[in-house]
């Protein structure tokens, strides 16, 4: 952390990645819990040197620098205090004069958690929000559950014989699918006989007995329940959207499945395929769309990430799918092993906490290759044109949430409120720039996200950005944020500081604070400003357009574009001279249509003059800008998905 990094932060708040402490001459108690908390969760900083004044954090600087900093240290790399050795960051940073003491914490690996004090596991603790928390027995568990070598799905079910645990429809229905994929491979095995091949019965003392994975595969309802007495999943249908609904509030419809994962699956799907907005077809053996809409898709993998990944030693909490109109909830017991988003989205193959189930999954092309199943939701819903999906993977709750929000992120509205700035975006840039005006700032996961670029051609999108005068570098490199003016203009009152954007979404924020985000609060404004209202005066400092010859005075700023501009973009995607223009939408008055239609266009650069230094030249073209063609290659695909419909 460098110094102006640190006072950035010194001058918001103690958050979950970092905590202040006094120290001036010596280390207090709670530091050590703040350690304890950091390496259980995602990491942090603390920071000796600087003291907490009713909220307000204030530089005091350690007095004794020598002596806090090897007292600390020495405590740390002991081993007595803690229940391992914890190796930090160390480094100092001179404030005006006072000295502070930087440390960065890092998550120990899972198989080293709970991180604890004195020898007693009950003094374990978790950060969550600003604030450290002493783990319950339940989250003791959690921890070590994940923390042993030995899968919980790979273990043996005792009581259960190979006779009678499995539903004998589940392991048709799989055995079918699997020999579609590799015709006649298995026929010839019975069903124990197959459960046997792969691993889920397994032979000790002269008998084979069900894995966990295969009771929850394949097991009969009871003995399902057995093992596991809560839902496999509960699925609800909720008519509203997610801002205008409260907990308290009613599901409109519900699926609770307390059987196999593959009749959970099964069952899903079913109850999809009737809430789905027309019909589709699915093929039977992997229950893909033969029409294939992109938003299934999404849906579908969604699904399967809840289904192979949720914390079955967790027997409290279910997991939920909820189905709003503006977004759908995935929520899991759980979190995922992978410690940032751009880990998990990176497509390399990643440990998961029920390997037999993912398998057993995987093998029939229920699950994709290894490590590509968030990749693919992320890639899916961009394609879309959606707000990137917000993963919130809590380390402290130790769960998992996925939201797939249905808001488009370049609208209309937006593409002439681009266009109103006179900047020259391409369609990356386009989908950058809206989701900076939705949370303020960039990073290069936002642009990955966004647009399905790789980091280097993500780097050069944010400087191009920042050389077209929208963004100014806070960390360069790593992050962006909105130039000043356009800062005020969406976040008046500098009320949204930190907006919730997806790399921060995987830092373990409060729940709270992220749902508002993803509810789409202040998108209303968001969108009001994205409009084009009061564009005129950015238009004119910025554009740089000829604009001489428009009836500046009277032109109005675009917040949509009427019929006849529409005729306008749909005709000029190729050079068309007034004469051409007028003829084609059958003008009578010239005047009144240039300063009612054309004029607009232009001035919101959506048209532009093949000539704008000879404006009256008999020469004179006008042809669409790149946001104009954006704009026509929208209403066409709208037209086509409507015809669809």
């Amino acid at each position: 952390m460098t110094k102006d990094e640190l006072i950035a932060k010194l001058k918001k708040f103690e958050w979950n990645d970092m905590e202040c402490k006094k120290a001036q001459r010596g280390v207090s108690e709670d530091a050590y819990r703040t350690v304890s908390a950091f390496a259980n969760t995602s990491g942090g900083w603390l920071v000796f040197g600087v003291e907490d004044r009713n909220g307000t954090l204030e530089i005091v600087g350690v007095i004794e620098v020598d002596k806090v900093q090897n007292d600390f240290l020495s405590v740390l790399r002991a081993g007595r205090k803690f229940s391992q050795v914890i190796n930090v960051q160390e480094d100092a940073i001179d404030c005006e004069g006072k000295i502070l003491l930087i440390f960065h914490v890092p998550e120990s690996n899972r198989q080293e958690k709970p991180v604890y004090l004195q020898g007693d596991i009950r003094k374990s603790f978790i950060r969550r929000g600003g604030g450290d928390e002493q783990c319950t027995q339940d989250e003791i568990k959690r921890f070590l559950r994940d923390a042993s070598d030995h899968r919980h799905d790979g273990e043996k079910i005792q009581d259960l014989t190979a006779e009678s645990f499995f539903a004998p429809d589940s392991v048709a229905w799989y055995r079918r699918t699997d020999n579609e994929k590799n015709p006649g491979r298995h026929v010839h095995l019975t069903d124990i006989q197959f459960l046997n091949e792969w691993g889920f019965l397994v032979e000790t003392q002269e008998r084979l007995i069900p894995t966990r994975a295969g009771v929850l595969l394949f097991g009969k309802g009871r003995y399902v329940r057995q093992i596991l007495p809560r839902p496999i999943v509960d699925f609800q249908r909720i008519d509203s959207d997610f801002d205008q609904w409260s907990p308290d509030k009613r599901w409109h419809d519900r699926l609770v499945v307390e059987e196999n994962l593959i009749q959970a699956w099964l069952s899903i799907v079913e109850k999809y395929m009737r809430l789905a907005e027309k019909p589709f077809s699915v093929e039977e053996a992997t229950l893909r769309r033969h029409d294939a809409p992109p938003e299934y898709i999404p849906f579908r993998e969604s699904v399967i990430n809840l289904l192979i990944h949720q914390d079955f030693g967790d027997l409290t909490r279910t997991p939920v799918i909820k189905l709003f109109r503006d977004r759908t909830l995935f929520w899991n017991p759980g979190d995922a092993y992978s410690t940032t988003t751009e880990q998990l989205l990176d497509p390399t193959a990643k440990e998961v906490r029920n390997p037999s189930i993912v398998a057993g999954f995987r093998r029939i092309g229920l699950s994709d290759q290894a490590g590509t199943g968030l990749r693919s939701i992320f890639s899916n819903w961009q394609r879309l044109g959606c707000v990137p999906p917000t993963i919130q993977n809590d380390k402290a709750g130790k769960s998992f949430e996925l939201v797939l929000l249905k808001e488009v992120l370049l609208t209309e509205k937006q593409e002439l409120f681009h266009a109103s700035l006179g900047v020259h975006l391409d369609d990356n840039q386009a989908k950058a720039f809206a989701y900076a005006c939705r949370t303020g700032f960039l990073t290069i996961l936002d642009v990955k996200a966004v647009t399905s670029l790789n980091g280097p051609d993500a780097q050069s999108l944010l400087k191009s950005l920042v050389v077209q005068g929208l963004l100014e570098a806070t960390e360069e490199g790593v992050h962006y944020q909105l130039v000043s003016h356009l800062r005020d203009r969406f976040f008046p009152g500098n009320v949204q500081t930190e907006p919730v954007s997806l790399s921060t979404a995987q830092a373990g924020h409060e729940t709270a604070s992220l749902s508002t985000a993803q509810a789409g609060h202040e998108t209303a404004s968001l969108s009001t400003a994205q409009a084009g209202h009061e564009t005129a005066s950015l238009s004119t400092a910025q554009a740089g357009h000829e604009t001489a010859s428009l009836s500046t005075a009277q032109v109005q700023s675009l917040d949509r574009l009427t019929e006849p501009q529409w005729s306008v973009v749909e005709f000029c995607d190729a050079p068309r001279s007034m004469l051409e223009i007028i003829d084609r939408m059958g003008v009578s008055n010239r005047g009144y249509f240039k300063q009612k239609h054309m004029d607009p266009l232009i001035f919101g650069g959506i048209v532009r003059m093949t000539m704008p230094d000879k404006p009256q030249s008999p020469n004179q073209r006008y042809v669409l800008t790149d946001a104009g063609l954006r704009l026509k290659r929208r209403r066409m695909t709208d037209a086509t998905n409507l015809k669809e419909d």
